[in-house]
């Protein structure tokens, strides 16, 4: 049987993650931005933590929703620069499935703009485990808005052509993109 799109939107299970060895809920506002794009654009926060950055405790947490069967996409904030103490990428690449290796480049891309070279001392990636989707980017509010609104917010949406990883995310019904030409 053929695979087909959606032409409307599919709420999604998405759990959002501070890495940061400072921040409270309250001084959140990276994290707190993220929930903010994600339940306004019509999805719903499964689940939200603030961790310290210890990589064998962000390698359980994300395990942990890569496992459950409700959770669809992980957003982590934090932890992506070249400190010590910044241990996401190593903590979660493991993890993957398979990389998305246009995540990193992209996101880099719009930073630059905003941040110059300074854009090289992100680590920000992305990957598929379990039919889940996580990216991780960095701590800052403005890195968030920059993935979320020109990268993630659309690859969340199942209506978004030419393709998007809706369809490939657990328990979600879908197809797979579309050819260029036909959009």
């Amino acid at each position: 049987m053929a695979k087909t799109y959606s032409d409307h939107f599919v709420p999604l299970q998405i759990a959002v993650l501070t890495v940061s060895d400072s921040r409270t809920e309250e001084t959140d506002t990276s994290g707190q931005l993220l929930v903010e794009r994600l339940t306004g654009a019509g999805h719903q926060l499964a689940e939200k933590r603030i961790l310290k950055d210890d990589l064998y405790r962000i390698r359980a947490q994300v395990a942990a929703w890569i496992a459950s069967d409700h959770i669809q996409a992980i957003l982590i904030t934090g932890g992506t620069g070249f400190t010590g103490r910044d241990s996401t990428p190593q903590a979660v690449a493991p993890l993957f499935d398979v990389t998305v290796e246009g995540f990193g480049e992209l996101f880099r891309q719009l930073s630059h703009g905003d941040i110059g070279s300074s854009t090289v001392q992100s680590r920000a990636l992305a990957g598929l485990s379990n039919a889940t989707l996580i990216c991780c980017m960095p701590g800052s509010t403005n890195a968030c808005r920059t993935a979320w609104d020109g990268i993630i917010g659309e690859q969340l949406d199942a209506s978004h052509r030419p393709c998007n990883f809706v369809a490939r995310l657990k328990q979600v019904a879908g197809g797979d993109c579309a050819t260029r030409e036909a959009s």
